[in-house]
């Protein structure tokens, strides 16, 4: 039993955080501005090279050093939005999509030119876990991202039901012409939601570097895994997407573990393919998702 708890169950909450975070701002993003961001695994790179930065020049711990990178990637998101995005909003979204893999493309060369091509890490050297009670040994990364996740669902909750800028979000992303009608600045809102978008990627960003290491493709290959999050969860609903992250997450680790013999349910290899599989099987009968988000 412990064994499940500490190498399968915690490992998946600490995954499923990761993917969470990033699934949020895709899909917040996606209920706004109507358009899916391909680019938004690179902005979780940015943010994660940004702290590396920061933990090089100050010598901080990364999670001290994490609100450097969070301002630029928040940055590096609102540029651009003003630079590409914005003249492009009165056009079909596809040319919206197209524009995200050529941003995305952006800014992973800018990345390799800036610090090269080659793995680097935030801490050198095996960090020992966390023991508790002599039989739970927790990494101490995997207890941050799942004490980060939790505050961050409390967190964007409130912001969503009980400040002004959640409220009028909400009422974009349900309409955005009668919003504008109403009298709401949607470019306000717009930027809100890049702020938030881009602080939530470079979040996860860290910890998917502390998890493995740091590489230009570190957050483009993470960016299907939270597509599928955020689709699970029901696009365009923030705490959906954070509900999907958690499943897609469990579900991947969980599905390598021995339920029925001694060997591996199915094989570690194929743990992205599980997750996948599952929701598709739960779209065909729930396409709206599990918190019933936007319709295609």
């Amino acid at each position: 039993m412990m064994e499940f708890i500490n190498f399968y169950l915690i490992p998946g909450l600490a995954l499923g955080s990761i993917y969470a975070l990033g699934a949020i701002g895709i899909s917040m993003i996606f209920g706004i501005l109507r358009f899916a961001h391909f680019a938004h695994g690179d902005v979780m790179t940015l943010g994660a090279y940004g702290t590396l930065t920061a933990v090089w020049t100050l010598g901080l711990h990364p999670l001290l050093a994490l609100p450097v990178g969070i301002v630029f990637a928040v940055l590096s998101v609102l540029a651009v939005d003003k630079v590409f995005y914005k003249p492009l909003r009165e056009l079909p979204t596809i040319y919206t999509v197209i524009a995200s893999f050529g941003v995305a493309l952006i800014f992973r060369s800018l990345i390799q030119l800036v610090w090269g091509s080659q793995n680097e890490v935030f801490i050198r050297g095996v960090q020992k876990p966390v023991v508790l009670f002599d039989l739970l040994r927790v990494s101490l990364l995997h207890l941050e991202a799942i004490a980060i996740i939790v505050g961050v669902a409390i967190a964007l909750h409130y912001f969503l039901s009980r400040t002004q800028t959640g409220r009028s979000m909400r009422a974009v992303s349900d309409n955005a012409e009668l919003a504008r009608v109403a009298g709401l600045d949607t470019e306000k809102v717009v930027r809100a939601t890049w702020i938030i978008g881009g602080s939530l990627a470079a979040i996860a960003g860290v910890l998917a570097g502390l998890d493995t290491n740091i590489q230009p493709n570190l957050g483009w290959n993470l960016i299907l895994p939270m597509f599928a999050a955020a689709i699970l969860g029901g696009i365009g609903k923030p705490m959906g997407a954070l509900l999907g992250g958690m499943v897609i997450g469990l579900v991947e680790e969980l599905s390598s573990y021995p339920w029925l013999t001694d060997e591996p349910l199915i094989n570690p290899s194929y743990k992205t393919a599980t997750a996948f599989l599952m929701m598709v099987i739960l779209l065909i009968f729930r396409p709206q998702g599990l918190l019933k988000g936007r319709l295609f």
